[in-house]
């Protein structure tokens, strides 16, 4: 009986571990699991011509093979070697292909300017050559172009020209035929006059008395025309009131007629006199009408007469100057503040005061006018702050004419005098103080081109006195203050401390109330840095600090300058300020300082009761020492920490002090932050080698943490930890310590 199969795969199996089993043929082994795949596969790349001269096919080239685009790159490279070769190259090219210089003339030129004034010899020498050989020439070919229709446009200008000066000369027969016929046309018009007054008149009366009228006209008629006119002059209504704003406007109107002509013609002095006495009364009388139509036509009426009393004023004789001045000072003074009339009065104080001849004169006003003059200096700034910033076109006015008023005055004289006696009303138009509170004026709400003339005319007091810089100053801490303005009234102050208007102690505490009181918000630093610079105005006061250096700088001795401020600043910092405060002072006692410090012993006191507070608070709102040695956090972080730094570098008594300070303020809350600055300067190397010297106020730090551990039973198992943590880190630092001072030993050796 044969075999099943399944019983010869048992007896095959037998010796698997001693024999090699056969296989079929035909077949392979399959691979073991760990087997390496050896199969090498590869593929085709295939990449594009990209030769540059194929690129360059067609295009206007150099000798070197550089298109225009490309040597006018060159010319801006900071090799000045480059930029000569540059330069020579658009030579050969434009020599070679003179077109390309015409269609790209403008870029060429405006490329070549830029070097008229490089600082290298070669290159200028390139630029000139090119400029002789190539450029030069080629214009002369393009303004050839321009030859002949320069030519014809010359002559017929000539033409237009020849054509002209005939028309001016039978022009100017015209006018002097007219100019002898205004006085007759005037003569009639002062004849005729007497009918307008009879034509009113006879509309106001009773039409049914005929014999009326003709008693009028025969009387009208029989009397002597200007003699009438002299008599009745101004109209004035007879049997109504109710007609006198009628009469009025006439009056006005015949004036304004009459004062147009009085420039071409010159008129009996009655009759002059008669309308100087209208103009007088119209405007010493008050605008008082029941309705709003009624006191603009008026006011309109009174605007027709201010416009000539600048001219009135500077040719009538006599006592007429006074009274035309008395007059218009009453209408500037009673006008409301916002009208047209107190604008128009404005503008005729400017014109009087300045114009040729006008009454602000160098060596003195006559006496007439000094009263009304110092009534409208007196007037201008209560006339700023009732404006407000409702009216800025009014307030420019009001300024700039102060700002003039500054620039003409003569030192020492009455008017110089009347201008500084302004500061004390000016201070309500900056800031002022009301109950504990900040009252702002206009100045922060006005336009910038406002702004900027207050601030000038500051510079022409004889000196300006500490309120009104008080009430500059106030303004300057306004959160919404344009920081162009802000800058530029720190610059013109110290302008003006330099001509010696201001005080330095006055000075000195301009700066420390800026420093000190400045607004920096967000006042947390951890979220500044995180939201970013959009809603914080750190660059602003960062900006401000270094405006406020370059000014001390330039005052004078460092030394002077500290000895003068350090004990506000001192006083200062003793109430604890905001942290970007605090460090702006300290910064500035630093730059004022030096190695070794000058500071007093009362001073290094001071600091050493202030500064571990406040290194602890930095440490605290940056969130510990955590972070990377580059990130933007550390560098805050040091921002505030470095000023401590230099200090402790020029008084080691100091640094005593400060680490006596922090053992002595060891708290459980603390202890993080205590650390974090003593890490801080261990990580420093320069600060590293300072401490060294300093290892029993070290140590004294570190027993006071070690106390606490022990004494307080209250501290909770992770507290506990956390004291336990530091102290390693502290211990860590104190190796290190031991390590700096032996090698500074082994340095100081021979």
């Amino acid at each position: 009986m044969a075999k099943t199969k399944a019983s010869s795969k048992k007896q095959q199996k037998r010796g698997v571990d001693f024999k090699k089993i056969k296989r079929k043929l035909g077949r392979k082994l399959p691979p073991t699991k760990n087997a390496t795949n050896t199969e090498i596969k590869s593929k085709a790349i295939i990449l594009p011509e990209q030769s540059v001269a194929s690129e360059k096919m067609g295009l206007a080239v150099s000798k070197k093979g550089l298109t225009l685009k490309e040597l006018l790159h060159q010319t801006s490279h900071h090799n000045a070697k480059v930029r000569k070769d540059a330069l020579m190259g658009m030579k050969d090219l434009f020599l070679k292909y003179p077109e390309e210089l015409k269609l790209h003339r403008y870029a060429v030129i405006e490329k070549l300017r830029e070097h008229i004034s490089d600082e290298d010899k070669m290159v200028r020498e390139a630029l000139y050559q090119l400029l002789k050989s190539v450029i030069l020439p080629s214009c002369n070919e393009v303004l050839q172009i321009y030859a002949d229709i320069l030519r014809k446009n010359q002559f017929y200008l000539e033409a237009r020209a020849a054509q002209e000066c005939a028309c001016w000369f039978d022009f100017s027969v015209i006018i002097n035929e007219l100019k002898d016929f205004v006085p007759v046309l005037v003569n009639c018009f002062q004849a005729f006059i007497p009918l307008i007054h009879i034509r009113f008149f006879v509309y106001a009366t009773d039409k049914g008395n005929p014999e009326s009228y003709a008693s009028m006209w025969d009387q009208g008629i029989s009397s002597v025309l200007l003699k009438k006119f002299l008599g009745v002059f101004p109209f004035n209504a007879v049997h109504s009131e109710k007609d006198d704003d009628r009469y009025f406007s006439l009056n006005v109107m015949i004036a304004e007629i009459f004062l147009h002509l009085s420039e071409w013609i010159c008129p009996p002095a009655e009759l002059l006199e008669k309308f100087l006495a209208f103009v007088e009364h119209a405007l010493l009388e008050k605008i008082h009408s029941e309705t709003r139509s009624g006191r603009a036509v008026r006011e309109k009426q009174i605007l027709t007469l201010v416009h000539f009393i600048p001219k009135l004023v500077a040719h009538v004789i006599g006592n007429w100057k006074s009274r035309l001045l008395k007059a218009f000072t009453k209408t500037f003074l009673d006008c409301n503040p916002e009208s047209s009339v107190k604008l128009a009065c404005l503008t005729a104080i400017e014109e009087m005061l300045f114009s040729r001849k006008g009454m602000w004169q160098p060596d003195g006003c006559d006496s007439e006018v000094v009263d009304p003059l110092i009534t409208w200096i007196r007037e201008l700034p209560v006339l700023l702050i009732l404006l407000s910033d409702r009216h800025p076109s009014s307030s420019k006015v009001v300024l700039h004419l102060l700002l003039r008023m500054g620039q003409c005055s003569t030192p020492n004289s009455l008017l110089a005098l009347e201008y500084d006696n302004m500061q004390y009303s000016l201070q309500k138009f900056y800031c002022t103080y009301r109950e504990g509170d900040k009252c702002y004026g206009p100045f922060t709400r006005l336009p910038l081109e406002c702004q900027k003339l207050s601030i000038y005319s500051l510079a022409y007091f004889s000196h300006l006195d500490s309120p009104l810089l008080t009430s500059v100053t106030l303004c300057c801490l306004r959160p919404d203050l344009d920081e162009d303005v802000l800058f530029l009234i720190i610059e013109h102050l110290h302008s003006i401390f330099r001509c010696g208007k201001i005080e330095i102690q006055d000075h000195l505490s301009f700066f420390v109330t800026l420093v000190t009181r400045f607004n920096v918000f967000p006042e947390n630093i951890r979220s500044a840095i995180e939201e970013g610079t959009k809603f914080s105005n750190r660059g602003t006061f960062k900006e401000l600090i270094g405006v406020v250096f370059s000014c001390l700088e330039q005052m004078g001795d460092a030394s002077l300058v500290l000895f003068l401020l350090e004990r506000e600043i001192l006083k200062q910092i003793l109430l604890k300020p905001p942290l970007d405060n605090a460090c702006a002072m300290l910064r500035i006692l630093v730059r004022l300082d030096s190695k070794p410090t000058r500071l007093s012993e009362q001073s290094i006191i001071n600091l050493s009761n202030f500064i571990p507070g406040y290194m602890i608070d930095v440490v605290h709102c940056m969130g510990g020492f955590d972070a990377e040695p580059k990130g933007a956090h550390f560098r805050t972080l040091m921002d505030y920490i470095v000023p401590c730094f230099y200090m402790f570098e020029s008084s080691r008594k100091l640094l005593n002090l400060v680490l006596n300070g922090m053992g002595s303020m060891i708290t459980e809350s603390r202890i993080n932050d205590i650390v974090s600055v003593l890490m801080l300067m261990h990580k420093d190397d320069k600060m590293n080698r300072i401490i060294s010297s300093s290892r029993a106020e070290f140590d004294h730090v570190s027993q006071s943490i070690r106390s606490l551990k022990l004494e307080d039973s209250s501290l909770t198992v992770g507290e506990r930890r956390r004291i336990q943590y530091a102290l390693e880190q502290l211990k860590t630092v104190r190796s290190s310590l031991d390590q700096e001072m032996q090698r500074a030993k082994h340095d100081m050796l021979p």
